[in-house]
């Protein structure tokens, strides 16, 4: 298989994925509390958002790279 396609089908599967969740969420360690031997700390949970156009774009990409890669003269 060629590369192009190889990433043709990566753009495909990670556009399709962008627009199917919409963004990832995390967990940061915050500490709240350090003094002296006591040391307090909170897991905060955030959302990384991913607007639709990325996915979108990256899903288009993917297939016009497959698109070349069917066309490209091996």
């Amino acid at each position: 298989m060629k590369p192009i396609s190889l990433a043709g089908i990566l753009l495909v599967v990670l556009g399709a994925l962008a627009l199917a969740y919409q963004g990832f969420n995390y967990t940061h360690r915050e500490t709240v509390l350090d003094v002296g031997p006591i040391h307090a700390t909170a897991d905060l949970q955030k959302h990384l958002p991913l607007p639709p156009i990325v996915g979108g774009l990256a899903l288009m990409g993917g297939v016009f790279l497959l698109f070349a890669g069917t066309r490209q003269k091996s």
